[in-house]
């Protein structure tokens, strides 16, 4: 045999083998760890393949590994659905980070909270209520607690979260996580003025998968999850189900009846049927329950709070309630999602979906045995809501037009619980109303480098208000145009950078305890969000770098306000800007080593705010961390080893408008090393390993909220 011949022959053999005896099952994780036995090969059989192969295919194997050793650097180009179209999110015209479903495993994110600390510019803060509600901040701007309004849009498969009852999610079998900053009003509507988290979870196919992992870990954590699925009818019907157990004992000690007031208890299941009967037509069923048995939130009374009580300041962490708290919460979602091709060029796409809040609680808020606040509260949200839009597109043009309405029912009890365990109501309303709206959008190529993104969208919002207990019986209307406009060069297929103008709004609504006229309602917040920003990789895609800057004018801004020395409503009496920007940078520069850097910067401050009690212009807006950062190393060795480490922090956030107390800035660090085989992971996790604490005293002038302590654990895993 010629040299040339038998050096392809071999070379041909060797990239077989690598075939036949490397690899990850995990079908998810195969481009990022090599090497892994999958089953035995017999010699008879692999000299035979060689053979076959080297005679036969030797030219076009040669060109197989030059490509392989390329893509082991390569960082992947995701494909993403941020403005209802399948695009690269290279080429999408807005601030965004994407977190794929492995990522979000292998940082052991579990829930909305653990996520806002990997992206740039968003963060929760604990307002003492339970982990079902969230008020999250995005670019500095947050929506008043007390208004159940939220300034970030939450989506899970398309199903709106516009309010802060509910808006969590269980984030087990995702597929990607897409977090847009900034207004998103065109394509997502009310309550997205700052930004939308969009979680996409995976969907069935004919690839039958199956996992099981259990954590355990300090004060009590023990963690179940399990998930499978696959075709019930191959090419045709697939189904998935998944479920969560989660149980941690708290850290804020009951002197008085023994045990911690913040244990907590969280179930999830979700289950999906998908239904193919052609090539053109895609239907999924989705349904979903995130239940929460918690306690009260790590908080307790200051001391100002109790000497206001005439008591004694409280040890840190420490109750001495007569009242063990309860905080049970049930998220129920139902969605019917169906997709059909009309062509090549042209879908139609319908999601009509239904989700429902229960919310019942008792708390004990003076935190003592002496009976002088005890509070419970029992309530519904719910919102039924459905969207049918058109995409088509051509050479030059993408676009969507389409049509949105919901029509949703809050309905709030909350009273005293007296001595004697009766219960007296004092605030007993229904809010509820309906929203329509139509939107469009156009991405026009001017050229092949030149882009023009312009979309619009009208909405309008009515409400009804009705309150028991104060005899109030009102109705309110608002309408908003929200319109959107991007430039975007493109100087290679790797760099292009982009310009948006853009408007976005939340939604006004009642404030249930007045009644002065006045200050009966609040209006819609807006502002207008001008922004600059870069994509771009490096070094054959080995190198990621996104960046942007924007500033927001904010007017009619919805923000508690004194209007006597003891009375407070939210109202719009202030004007704010926010600067800043966010940079994240990727990178795979040594093989199985990944990188991920993110970090923004924000200053969000009150051109004009005054009311009864001061002047609070030029101070900072509360919540508004002055930066957010994150640092990320995840390596895997052919041989199994797995190790990871991410350095997560925050500045300076203020806490009141006054700005006289504050959340100092601070950073934990979470580590996790492990060994992966084909069937099986086990891994060791820290969460805060060097015990950090961040906590925010002085909360609401009275209150203390307590970071929760380190988490140390291990974690199995089984695939079948």
């Amino acid at each position: 045999m010629k040299p040339k011949k038998l050096k392809l022959l071999l070379r041909a053999a060797s990239a077989l083998k690598a075939n036949l005896t490397g690899g990850y099952l995990m079908k998810e994780k195969m481009k990022l760890i090599k090497g892994r036995f999958l089953r035995p090969v017999t010699r008879t059989g692999f000299l035979a393949a060689v053979l076959i192969t080297g005679l036969l295919s030797a030219p076009y194997a040669s060109a197989k590994d030059k490509k392989t050793l390329e893509n082991e650097f390569e960082l992947e180009a995701m494909t993403v659905t941020a403005q209802k179209q399948e695009e690269n999110v290279q080429e999408v015209p807005v601030s965004m980070t994407v977190l794929s479903g492995n990522h979000i495993e292998d940082k052991n994110i579990d829930g909305l909270w653990d996520l806002m600390d990997h992206v740039p510019g968003l963060m929760n803060f604990d307002t003492g209520m339970s982990d079902m509600f969230s008020q999250p901040s995005m670019r500095g701007i947050t929506a008043p607690s007390n208004t159940f309004n939220s300034s970030v849009g939450l989506y899970i498969d398309g199903v709106p979260i516009l309010a802060s009852p509910g808006f969590t999610a269980g984030l087990l079998d995702i597929e990607r996580v897409e977090v847009l900053r900034g207004p998103q009003g065109t394509l997502y509507g009310k309550n997205s003025e700052a930004g939308v988290i969009n979680i996409i979870t995976r969907r069935p196919d004919n690839d039958m998968y199956g996992k099981v992992q259990i954590s355990a870990g300090e004060d009590n954590k023990r963690l179940m999850t399990g998930s499978v699925s696959g075709p019930i009818a191959k090419d045709k019907l697939f189904f998935s189900l998944v479920g969560q157990y989660d149980e941690k004992d708290g850290f804020l000690e009951n002197k008085n009846l023994g045990g911690h007031d913040d244990d907590r208890k969280r179930y999830y299941g979700r289950t999906q049927l998908r239904w193919t009967p052609s090539e053109k037509l895609d239907i999924s069923l989705i349904a979903s329950r995130l239940a929460a048995d918690e306690g009260l939130s790590a908080q307790t009374p200051n001391a100002a709070m109790m000497a206001r009580n005439g008591l004694s300041p409280l040890p840190e962490k420490t109750t001495y309630s007569d009242l063990r708290p309860y905080n049970d919460t049930y998220n129920d979602i139902q969605s019917l999602k169906i997709t059909y091709d009309i062509s090549d060029s042209m879908s139609l796409t319908s999601i009509t979906a239904r989700k429902v809040t229960d919310w019942k609680s008792a708390g004990d808020f003076d935190f003592t045995d002496s009976h002088i606040y005890h509070i419970y509260t029992d309530s519904q949200y719910s919102n039924l809501s459905q969207e049918i839009r058109f995409n088509w597109k051509s050479d030059r043009i993408k676009s969507i037009v389409g049509l949105y309405a919901d029509e949703h029912m809050n309905d709030h009890l909350q009273g005293t619980i007296m001595t004697d365990d009766s219960r007296v109501p004092t605030t007993k309303r229904e809010l509820g109303g309906d929203s329509y709206a139509v939107f469009g959008q156009i991405d026009y190529s001017l050229t092949q480098a030149i882009h023009v993104v312009t979309g619009l969208r009208y909405e309008m919002q009515n409400m009804d208000y009705d309150d028991d207990i104060l005899n109030i019986d009102d109705e309110e209307s608002w309408s908003k145009v929200t319109p959107k406009l991007s430039l975007q060069y493109r100087f290679s297929p790797h760099h292009n950078v982009y310009a948006t103008v853009a408007e976005g709004y939340r939604t006004g609504g009642f404030n249930n305890t007045a009644v002065d006229l006045d200050y009966r309602t609040f209006e819609p917040e807006t502002l207008w969000n001008y922004e600059i920003g870069i994509k771009a990789s490096f070094l054959d895609n080995r190198i990621i770098v996104n960046a942007s800057v924007y500033y927001m004018d904010i007017s009619d801004m919805q923000v508690e306000e004194y209007v006597t020395p003891v009375t407070t409503y939210i109202t719009n009496a202030a004007k704010a800007t926010s600067k800043g920007g966010e940079i994240e940078i990727s990178a795979r520069l040594v093989k199985g080593l990944d990188l991920t850097a993110g970090f923004a910067y924000i200053d969000t401050t009150f051109d004009t705010f005054k009311d009864a009690n001061g002047d609070y212009s030029g101070n900072k807006n509360p919540f508004a961390p002055e930066y957010t950062f994150n640092l990320g190393a995840i390596y895997r060795h052919s041989s199994g080893v797995y190790i990871s480490s991410d350095l997560l922090g925050y500045g300076d956030t203020y806490i009141d408008k006054e700005n006289n107390n504050k959340r100092g800035a601070y950073m934990i660090f979470n580590a996790k090393i492990g060994y992966e085989r084909e069937k099986f992971d086990i891994y060791l996790y820290a969460e805060n390993l060097f015990d950090k604490e961040y906590n925010a005293m002085n909360y609401y002038n009275y209150y203390n909220n307590y970071s929760p302590p380190r988490e140390i654990g291990v974690q199995l895993a089984y695939r079948f």
